[in-house]
């Protein structure tokens, strides 16, 4: 039996990153996934890779359009598990980090808009429709995981100041809706990760060394983390094995938000994702 054996999830950003190392390692545990993302080529590309890489699978695996910003498709997707017995995890993950970010007075108020929408509301709507899906099916458990950062825990002079305060409000939202809901069973965690090789920074950061190691010196084990580092993380609060985990600021960092002075010499070497 796996870990996750008889549980139906939506993982939002499913296409890439963090969001498909997640559906792999769910599938793996036996669990049924609903990949959503914003993008049609984005999700087949990443459904045929699932299937590459988990063959057979005990749970189903499907995929969904859904921009998290608006209400109606997220309550869609959330009722598309409906036929499925109803949802069991909810792994609010979709997000974005403009390039045109900066701080206060660079971050332009299109931009902040936009992440709000799809960072925090996107959050929000997640949640809110999973807690209506969990007490539907009458369900005594379910655990909700929310996407977050570490830059939500620390400073950085290297201000995107709108996703840092998305983030933020992430931490504030999940923290709440955890007490709120917590003599249901239903838990909330946010995810804390630390800067991560996915395309979403890698992409941001480009060939600017510079810009690189300003960040990677700062990693304790001096390198980036990986996505399959944050699924392990999810797969975990999703699980029966955190039952007792509830309103955390799950930090998934290598060391990096309690590091002052960092070791010098080789970094570690990095896990392999599965899905890249």
């Amino acid at each position: 039996m796996g870990r996750l054996a008889g549980k139906n999830a939506i993982v939002t950003g499913a296409a890439g990153g963090i969001g498909l190392e997640t559906t792999i390692l769910m599938l793996r545990e036996g669990a049924s996934v609903l990949m959503t993302d914003i993008t049609a080529p984005g999700l087949e590309k990443a459904l045929a890779k699932v299937n590459e890489v988990v063959p057979t699978h005990d749970g189903r695996v499907e995929t969904r359009l859904v921009d998290v910003s608006k209400e109606a498709e997220v309550e869609a997707a959330v009722a598309h598990l409906d036929a499925w017995g109803g949802v069991d995890v909810m792994f609010n993950n979709a997000g974005i980090m403009h390039p045109r970010d900066g701080d206060a007075e660079e971050c332009p108020e299109a931009i902040w808009d936009l992440t709000m929408s799809i960072n925090v509301k996107g959050v929000w709507y997640g949640s809110k429709h999973a807690v209506k899906s969990l007490r539907k099916h009458k369900k005594t458990k379910g655990s909700i995981i929310n996407t977050a950062s570490m830059v939500a825990l620390v400073g950085a002079a290297t201000p995107q100041l709108a996703y840092t305060a998305s983030k933020g409000a992430v931490l504030a939202l999940t923290r709440e809706l955890a007490i709120v809901h917590a003599r249901e069973g239903f838990r909330f965690n946010s995810l804390c990760p630390a800067p991560l090789n996915t395309p979403l920074l890698q992409d941001w950061l480009g060939d600017d060394k510079a810009k690189r190691f300003r960040r990677e010196v700062h990693f304790p084990t001096g390198r980036f983390g990986e996505a399959i580092e944050q699924a392990h993380a999810v797969v975990f609060l999703a699980s029966d094995e955190s039952s007792f985990v509830n309103a955390a600021d799950f930090v998934v960092d290598g060391g990096l938000t309690k590091a002052y002075v960092t070791p010098e010499g080789p970094a570690t070497e990095a896990p392999k994702n599965l899905g890249h």
